[in-house]
């Protein structure tokens, strides 16, 4: 896919319809947990780390479904 980064930067700076924060396990280092913050716009999925305001990434998200699971919990599939 072709993208344009000032493009996704600016996206990635827009309020987000959902957000949370996720522990995730790092493969290499075994059982060390690393907090990541997600943010959902649009149809793109961004994570950042916790003390960054750039993304570290993102993933389009095509043909799935977000449902709200709890209060702060969403789930997509």
């Amino acid at each position: 896919m072709r993208y344009n980064e000032r493009e996704l930067l600016s996206l990635a700076r827009q309020p987000a319809e959902k957000a949370a924060e996720i522990r995730m396990s790092v493969p290499k280092k075994g059982s060390v947990l690393k907090k990541r913050l997600v943010k959902l716009v649009v149809n793109f999925l961004f994570y950042f780390r916790t003390d960054e305001a750039e993304p570290i990434g993102a993933l389009l998200l095509e043909h799935c479904k977000i449902t709200k699971e709890e209060e702060n919990v969403f789930s997509i599939s």
